[in-house]
């Protein structure tokens, strides 16, 4: 008999919520909730022993209040106690999803430094040493706020999807913007990574996002993929407030 206690994470960005269901530190179940009526009736009807929401732009407080059969609830903010040290200079401003990012790079590695690359709507650096302590990372714009820039600051060029492995030497005005845009993107991670790897004995490297799919095989050296990367590490800090 499973006697690990169950727990629900919710992760609330700026188009849908997801939300993970762990037994311990193993994640069984994920959903993804594009309406808020979804979600509500989704938790009112869900029994867990912990909950943990990190919301990007909703109320977590009201999310948090439809959990109703949950024995101990969380809020991700800036002051809840971490795993990790976190020595960011205005931890008032840190983004929540990249704190859950951090935390779940020290579960999966202890005691490695750690880079999480977050490839969403920006894509977001964080690096963790191998003491286990934040100290922040970067931000640039990601891979389809590049194509809308392109198209939104020039009179003439058009919005362009992206593709998978744009060609290096377009062709045309739409191959021309996807390589520029694409192969660009690629070369910064990997210079970044470079980078980091120069500095850090033993780096691991950790992609994420709704774009990682874009990247995962054009990237240099040992990548790991971990798409519910910000999931787990809700959970670990949901397990760690529970603790104390």
């Amino acid at each position: 008999m499973n006697t690990e206690p169950r727990n629900v994470v919710v992760d609330y960005g700026n188009s849908a919520a997801k939300v993970g269901i762990f037994n311990g530190d193993t994640l069984t179940a994920r959903h993804v909730f594009a309406e808020p009526e979804e979600l509500k009736t989704f938790l009112q009807n869900f029994s867990a022993s912990g909950f943990i929401i990190s919301s990007v732009n909703r109320d977590a407080a009201m999310v948090a209040e439809w959990a109703r059969q949950v024995a101990q609830k969380f809020i991700l903010t800036p002051s809840l106690p971490l795993p990790i040290q976190n020595r960011y200079a205005t931890p008032a401003t840190l983004g929540v999803d990249r704190i859950a990012g951090a935390c779940g790079a020290l579960h999966l590695y202890p005691g490695a430094p750690c880079l999480v690359i977050d490839a969403g709507t920006c894509i977001t650096y964080d690096f963790l040493d191998k003491d286990g302590a934040y100290h922040g990372g970067g931000i640039s714009p990601g891979l389809r706020m590049r194509f809308q820039a392109v198209h939104t600051f020039t009179a003439k060029l058009p919005l362009i999807a992206p593709v998978d492995h744009p060609p290096l030497i377009g062709n045309s005005t739409e191959t021309c913007i996807q390589s520029g845009v694409e192969n660009g993107v690629v070369a910064e991670l990997n210079g970044i990574i470079a980078q980091y790897r120069e500095k850090f004995e033993g780096l691991r490297v950790i992609l994420c996002g709704g774009d990682a799919l874009f990247f995962e095989n054009q990237l240099k050296g040992s990548i790991f993929a971990v798409p519910e990367l910000v999931l787990s590490g809700l959970n670990s800090i949901l397990i760690y407030n529970v603790s104390r």
